[in-house]
Parts: C-alpha cells; structure tokens; sequence
C-alpha cells in the first residue's frame, strides 16, 4: 500500500515566506514518527519537504521525498499525488482553513484521505460552535462568548462583565496558543485583540473564563462513531498576557490523574458529539478540583502523537487506516513506561545543527531557517518511570545545549 504523508509547515506550505520555527519543530515532529510508524507497519511512504529542510538532508525513513520551492510546486504536487498513492494523510492547522482546504483538495483529486471528514474539521474548528455541541452534550466547558474583531472596547467590557477577570481571549479558529492571551483587566482588551488580528483572518474571536487547574489532552482513535480514548497527557503551556506570547512546549504521555476515568470518558463524548471526526483525534482539557473542563476538540494530529507511540502496544499509524478505512479499532490496549517530551530553543547555526542527527532523542532537528530568530528542537525520551524519562529527557537537553553554547 503505497501512502502521501504530508506535514504543511515541512512540506512546502511556507515555501514562499519564512517557516515559522517553533511550529516547525513539532511539524516535522509528527512527520516523522508518522512516517516511522507507518514504515513500521509495512508501508510505502512519500513526502514533501521544503526544499530548504530538503537541503540539509535530515533523517526522515520515506520512501520518496519530493522537494518544494515554491507555492505554485506545492499546489501541483497535492494536485497530483494523490492520484498515485492508495491514500493520503494530512498534518496542518485548522486554523484559516488550512486542514480543510488540504483535505478537499486531496478528495477532488480522486485521492482517498485518512483525515476527519471536512464538516466534521469545520465544526471543531469553529470554537463557538463546539462549545455549543459539547454543552448540549452535558459535558462542562468553560462559560464563554463570541466578539467581532471590529467590537468596540466599551461594549467588550459590558459583554464580558459576566465572566469576570481574568479571561483567555483567542481566535475563534485558533490552534494551540496560538493569538491566546489571558487579559487580567480591561485595559489589555485592545492588545489583546490586535494580536488575534495578527494571527487569524477570521473576524469573530471568543472569550472564556479563566480555568484553573492542570492543563491536559487525550488522544483518542475514532472511526467516526465510536471513539476510543487512548491516553490522558499532560501538556506544558505557557499562558502569557497580551504582551507576552503563550506557547505550547510539549508534554508527558501518560498523566496519572486521579480525573483519569471522567476526562477519558469526558472526551470519548466530546468526540461522538462531532460526527465525523475520525482517526486520530485531541481534547484538551483542564483537570480542575470539580473534574474536567473541555476546552477544545483537535480534528487532526497532535504533538502528544510522539508521545503516545512510545507508549502504547500497538502501532498508531495503523490504527488510524484501520479505524478510517475499516472502521476498526484497537482492542485490548495497554500502556507501558512514560514518555516526556519539549521544545529546546537554540541558537540557528547550520554546522551544530547537522551534529544534532547523531542524538537519538532528537525527534525534530533545530532547523537554522533564519539567522534572525532560534531555531528549536523537539526531544523526545521513554523510560519505564516518569522520574527516569524526565531524567533522561535533561541529559538530552543537557547534551543539546552543550553542543551549542558549551552549558545550560
């Protein structure tokens, strides 16, 4: 069976303009150990590379990887591709449509897609309107509301006025932390705002009540009907003021919870709720005092994938053809040891960065895209203990940093 793998922000989707590097790292992240657990099961694997990532030949187990330089080689290459494979999956943001267009274009081709089904993709990625779902499904989700860009600050203030300080203001359409502030009072409403302009061309955002408590997902295999929760995980986020930037810097898989069983269960609903979401699928949540608070559903792969393949008993790439293309989901799963994993900044220096290669735990190499801005790795440890895969994880980096700037 021959498969197209394709990773938007690695594979040619910022071929025209500078690759964003944090995100980078997490994309070429889940490319990679998607293609590895795909070679895994027997597959035959091509892929687009930016042809700058192509350039310093990174280690990557496809079969076929086709270089992109331009938007105009990407738009022909996912025109064409799918046509000649058996099936296509796709890794890219929802955000601005990005996933939706990508997975129509592979299904107007001919192609057969291992996505979420595009109404499924666009009802999750419109926050108001998960929120909407979940809430009539009875799960808890945090009090919230959905504001025009073009809103005036007078009017905010009374239209939030029922949700208190602090709020989590972001895109209604956004990934990750990405244009997520946490606005403390009304004064940073307006920077607040502009930074969402910054980030999504949509021209609704929402507003929450602030939750507290601990930060978590779960990854979950679904067929479009029935889901099936794998793992509860941990995430390590940075929640920032407008000012600031939030950002998501990986996490551990599993987390030990005393919530374990109601946010497994609270996310097996919040995806049987969205019909049509298939494959591999993420809830982030928040483990409060009172239980988990849905934040939000993840029509695509995760970052916590590189996780939760070091940990499961059996391959997770396939699970995804199985439950899509035949309705079919793992039984029996066992999970064994803990996985940790996080973003490393460093500086872009292309000698270093081709050393970081021998590293094993180095899941995707500190590309040096621009001389500009750090360039950032993703590690990834294992270990039968979390002590010891958080033990091995700072070794790594320690190994990491030394290599750059001789110390932590």
């Amino acid at each position: 069976m021959d498969l197209l793998v394709y990773e938007h922000v690695a594979g040619g989707g910022f071929a025209d303009e500078k690759i964003p590097t944090s995100a980078l790292s997490e994309g070429y992240g889940m490319l990679t150990t998607l293609i590895s657990d795909f070679k895994a099961a027997g597959y035959n694997v091509t892929t687009l590379l930016d042809s700058r990532l192509k350039a310093s030949s990174p280690p990557i187990e496809a079969d076929n990887i086709i270089p992109i330089s331009s938007q105009e080689e990407l738009d022909k290459a996912l025109e064409k591709l799918p046509r000649a494979v058996d099936a296509v999956y796709t890794i890219a943001p929802e955000s601005n449509d990005v996933l939706q267009r990508l997975v129509k274009t592979v299904e107007m081709s001919g192609g057969i897609s291992l996505n979420c089904q595009v109404d499924a993709i666009d009802k999750a990625s419109n926050k108001m309107t998960t929120y909407e779902i979940l809430k009539k499904n009875g799960l808890r989700v945090p009090d919230t509301l959905t504001i025009n860009v073009h809103e005036n600050v007078k009017r905010i203030r009374r239209m939030t006025s029922e949700l208190k300080f602090p709020l989590v203001i972001k895109p209604l359409d956004g990934v990750g932390c990405s244009g997520l502030s946490v606005v403390q009072d009304e004064n940073q409403i307006v920077v607040a705002v502009k930074r969402i302009k910054e980030e999504s061309s949509n021209q609704y955002y929402i507003a929450q009540r602030f939750i507290q408590g601990v930060a978590a997902s779960v990854s979950l295999i679904s067929t479009g009907e029935e889901a099936l929760p794998i793992t509860l995980n941990k995430q390590k986020v940075n929640l920032a003021p407008p000012n600031s930037n939030s950002s998501y810097n990986g996490g551990i898989v599993p987390l030990s919870h005393l919530s374990e069983r109601e946010a497994l269960e609270a996310a097996q609903m919040a995806v049987k709720s969205l019909r049509g979401l298939r494959g591999y699928v993420g809830v982030d949540m928040v483990l409060t005092r009172n239980g988990p608070v849905v934040m939000e559903v993840n029509p695509r792969l995760t970052t916590s994938y590189v996780g939760l393949r070091e940990v499961v008993d059996f391959n997770s790439a396939q699970a995804i053809i199985d439950a899509v293309l035949w309705q079919k989901l793992p039984e029996n799963v066992q999970s064994s040891g803990y996985a940790f994993f996080s973003k490393v900044k460093v500086p872009p220096t292309r000698q270093l960065f081709l050393e970081t290669y021998r590293l094993k735990e180095v899941i995707s190499p500190p590309f040096p895209i621009a001389t500009d801005e750090p360039a950032y790795a993703l590690l990834a440890t294992h270990s039968s203990t979390l002590k010891n895969a958080q033990a091995a994880f700072y070794r790594a980096r320690r190994r990491l940093l030394k290599l750059f700037h001789g110390g932590d």
